[in-house]
Formats: structure tokens, C-alpha cells, sequence
């Protein structure tokens, strides 16, 4: 595929855009920040600005192109298929105002662009923090574990809040043109170094990670599962959560349940490690297998799962 890649520069999409293209995709990274990645095609674009995105998305991706047939009509995308990472990452990064306003008109410009040039998969950055837990005032408990998709959304900060809305955006896309737009509520993004450098501290003290829903995506599984998303046509609008199967800390289900979960409907039974996060959509839609564990590079502490 021919892959415009929004945020290729980012902590999750410098991973990401460079393993699509390791697995034989055309990958343009549109970005502020240049990725320069010898495989990924750079391409200096603000997506806040609407022309800026659909001249981009209706140009040439690259000088070999020139010699390849056009598309076959002047309105139509050179690329196959859209990923859109870019975001203000969180909140506490800038001002609410603007994380919101940045996040959802370069949400709404990628879609508007990419569907109106006939681009018929768009696979966007949702979050975890969708379902109001991460960033919200004081504790708060999800209605049930584990979370899958079906539970409530209703989050109290900007950068969430303009999660949730490009994902009624995405809808609203798929409603009017048919499009596959797929969106991944993408739990918190670990890189593989960063196991020997923050993990001892979870497993030390699993209240850290309580409003991560004690769970993490390595970012080679988010690659994986990205790239199954790609493979996968014909669902229209969906929504997957985004994690790794076991949990970041130490504690068994059991253990986080009675000290966090306590009075918390639990539905289904659970295993010793499983996520609270849950991937069974993503397992069952998508053919997504985690393949990476932190206990491949630190010692669980409570002994072999």
C-alpha cells in the first residue's frame, strides 16, 4: 500500500511508520518534524491547515511516481490508505483550548481530505483515555472490568474529549462515504527501553498504574496491530481498544481487583495477568496477537505466570 502517515514522528508513529515499511509498504510520514527514517518519505505539512492537507494527500508521494501511471482522476489520493497518529499527545502539553481545537480540526481536515480524494481505509489514534479514567479529577472506578469498547465514554479533559469527538467525526466519515475508518483507543505507548527504565517502579508499587487501567502497548505489538487494521476491509466504523495482554504490574487480576476494583462489576472470569484493558475485539475482528511482554526483559517478581 501507499500509506499517508500522519505524526510519523511522534513517541508511537517512529515506530510505527518505519515497521510499515519494513513489511514492504510506501509510507509518507506528514509531519512538522521530519522522521528521517531512509525508508520514510518525509513531507513537512501542518494539519491544522485544510489546503495544506489535501494538497498533500492529492500530490505525488514521491519522485519515483513521476515514472508510474496517475490516478485516474485529477480528485483522486495517490495513497491507498490514511494512518493518523498526529495529536498534541496529552493534556498538560498546552493550553485545553488548544489541545482541543488542534487535535480535532487536524482530525476532521485528514478525514474530509482523505475521503473526498476516494482513500477507502483510514485508521486513526484514538485513546484510552476515552473512557474518562486516565485524566480525571480524584479516583475514579470503571463501571465494569474488564473495559472493552461497549463502555461508557465520558471524559472530563480537553485532550480526551477531542478523542471521543474525532470518533463521532470518524463515524460521521464512514456514514457519508462508506470508507473503512477504523479507530484505536491506543493504550499507554511503552517503548522497549523504557521496561528496565519505568517498570521496576510498577511492579514495586501497582497504584501507579491505576489510571492506565494497569495495562500498556509495546510499541512493536501497536505496529502489528496497525498493520492488521490495514489488512483488514470491510468493517466500516469500528473501535478498538489497544493494549498488550498482560497487565504492567506485578499484582494478579485478583490482587487489583480486591485493592482498586473493589464493588466493581467484574463480567467475565479473568486470568492470573490478563489486561483489564480488554483486546477481544481487536483479537476477534483483526487477528491480533500481542507478541511482546516486559517479562521478556525484566523478572516478574511473584514468580512465572
Amino acid at each position: 500500500m501507499r500509506i499517508f502517515f500522519t505524526g510519523g514522528s511522534g513517541k508511537a508513529g517512529h515506530h510505527v511508520a518505519p515497521y510499515l515499511a519494513s513489511q514492504g509498504h510506501q509510507v509518507t510520514n506528514a509531519d512538522l518534524t521530519p522522521l528521517r527514517h531512509p525508508d520514510v518519505t518525509d513531507l513537512r505539512v501542518d494539519l491544522t491547515d485544510a489546503g495544506q492537507v489535501y494538497s498533500a494527500l492529492a500530490g505525488t508521494p514521491t519522485a519515483a511516481d513521476l515514472d508510474g501511471p496517475a490516478p485516474a482522476a485529477s480528485t483522486a489520493s495517490a495513497y491507498d490508505a490514511v494512518v493518523h497518529f498526529a495529536a498534541i499527545p496529552s493534556s498538560f502539553i498546552a493550553p485545553d483550548a488548544t489541545t482541543f481545537a488542534a487535535n480535532i480540526s487536524a482530525h476532521y481536515n485528514v478525514l474530509e481530505a482523505a475521503t473526498r480524494l476516494g482513500v477507502r481505509k483510514v485508521v486513526f489514534a484514538s485513546s484510552e483515555t476515552a473512557y474518562g479514567i486516565c485524566f480525571a479529577r480524584g479516583e475514579r472506578k470503571p463501571l465494569y472490568v474488564p473495559v472493552d469498547e461497549e463502555h461508557p465514554v465520558v471524559p472530563e479533559d480537553s485532550y480526551a474529549i477531542s478523542k471521543v469527538a474525532g470518533e463521532v467525526v470518524a463515524r460521521s466519515f464512514h456514514a457519508r462515504t462508506g470508507a473503512d475508518v477504523y479507530g484505536l483507543r491506543i493504550n499507554n505507548v511503552i517503548e522497549p527501553h523504557e521496561y528496565a527504565e519505568k517498570f521496576p517502579a510498577f511492579l514495586a508499587d501497582p497504584s501507579l498504574r491505576r489510571r492506565n487501567f494497569f495495562a500498556y502497548i509495546d510499541t512493536r505489538d501497536l505496529g502489528q496491530l496497525t498493520l492488521r487494521a490495514l489488512e483488514t476491509d470491510g468493517l466500516g466504523f469500528e473501535v478498538f481498544n489497544v493494549a498488550n495482554a498482560d497487565m504492567s504490574v506485578a499484582a494478579t487480576t485478583r490482587e487489583v481487583i480486591d485493592t482498586f476494583y473493589a464493588g466493581v462489576e467484574v463480567r467475565r472470569e479473568m486470568g492470573r495477568d490478563e489486561t483489564f484493558y480488554s483486546i477481544d475485539k481487536a483479537r476477534d475482528l483483526l487477528g491480533y496477537v500481542p507478541q511482546h511482554s516486559w517479562r521478556d526483559v525484566l523478572d516478574d517478581p511473584r514468580g512465572a505466570a
